[in-house]
């Protein structure tokens, strides 16, 4: 199992984190709208997902808020801020912060996500929430970029996670 840390305490986490050089775990993420978005219907583009526990923390808005800047004038990516907010939540975040290069996308419907991308918080007060990650896929489903956060209140390398986009 791997360990990660909220506020320097010790987090455990359940599923295995993809890595670079493996193909993508399969999903099904429910979106703003409330229909349901599947890799596969992402080939042929580079995908980043932006996993994080809520949006309703200042660290989970600030990385959506950065990855649409920052990925606005990418061409052929899409960008997934994926937690297990209510797709409502997610959507009016992002409507009502002007964010329109990200897509918001929720695991509540199907909690194998985080399990399956091994971000899952099993045990504790997060229990249920995802831990702090990023993953680049390229547009044949490979991971290219992979990032577990080791302090889920820290930030993500945005700088190495666009790279990998371009």
């Amino acid at each position: 199992m791997t360990q990660v840390t909220f506020q320097g305490n010790p987090v455990t986490l359940s599923g295995p984190f993809p890595q670079p050089g493996s193909p993508a775990p399969g999903f099904t993420l429910c979106c703003a709208e409330l229909s349901d978005m599947y890799l596969e219907s992402l080939r042929g583009k580079k995908v980043l997902l932006n996993i994080f526990p809520s949006i309703d923390t200042p660290v989970c808005a600030d990385s959506v808020r950065t990855f649409n800047q920052q990925a606005s004038g990418l061409e052929n990516v899409v960008v997934l801020c994926i937690s297990a907010d209510l797709p409502f939540a997610m959507g009016l975040f992002c409507a009502t912060e002007g964010l329109w290069t990200v897509r918001p996308a929720s695991f509540f419907r199907h909690p194998e996500f985080a399990q399956a991308y091994g971000v899952s918080i099993s045990a504790g007060a997060l229990r249920g929430l995802a831990a702090r990650a990023t993953l680049v896929i390229d547009e044949q489903g490979i991971v290219i970029h992979a990032q577990l956060v080791q302090e889920i209140t820290d930030e993500p390398d945005y700088e190495a996670a666009l790279k990998a986009l371009q």
